[in-house]
């Protein structure tokens, strides 16, 4: 099965709140773009993050696209930092979270523990298992976020083709 990462910011990095316009443009380019990596390329696995933000919105996208015949075969997969991950969302975002861990395909819990590096090694554990990936991300931007590290492992390092979503122009940057 050929995967896909998805990466992106918490809803804190983002100028506006989840229910603002802007938000439903970045929704409907992270949609589309998992719809083309389905359609030209093969994708039918997708690995998320678990957090709030970018990887709640993506694992939303997927599993309402399975609920769709044509995409029936698209699969959820999360990579959980640690154990403990999700203890101590607000009680919305850890419905939300415990909703997509019941109805995706499978959940790697990746450290036993929280570690320093638990982050990191989530990130670095979805781009190993993928062949491309989407990031909401702001390329001019240089602050230190685990989004830009991820990226730059997928790019740099594995050199897997990665779309960029822009966070405040929703523009596609490939």
């Amino acid at each position: 099965m050929r995967f896909c990462f998805i990466t992106g910011h918490r809803p804190n990095r983002f100028k506006f709140p989840e229910n603002y316009p802007r938000c439903d443009k970045i929704k409907s380019a992270i949609r589309s773009e998992i719809i083309r990596l389905y359609e030209q390329d093969g994708i039918r696995g997708v690995w998320v993050g678990g957090a709030a933000g970018v990887d709640t919105w993506a694992a939303e996208i997927v599993l309402e696209l399975q609920q769709q015949k044509q995409y029936h075969d698209l699969e959820l997969h999360v990579a959980i930092p640690f154990t403990e991950f999700g203890d101590t969302f607000a009680p919305q975002q850890k419905e939300r979270y415990q909703r997509i861990l019941n109805e995706c395909a499978d959940s790697v819990v990746v450290c036993k523990s929280y570690r320093q590096d638990a982050y990191k090694r989530r990130d670095y554990y979805m781009v190993d298992r993928s062949v491309c990936g989407i990031a909401v991300y702001d390329l001019d931007k240089s602050i230190r976020s685990g989004t830009g590290m991820t990226y730059n492992y997928a790019v740099l390092k594995k050199k897997l083709p990665v779309t960029v979503i822009h966070p405040d122009t929703d523009s596609i940057i490939k």
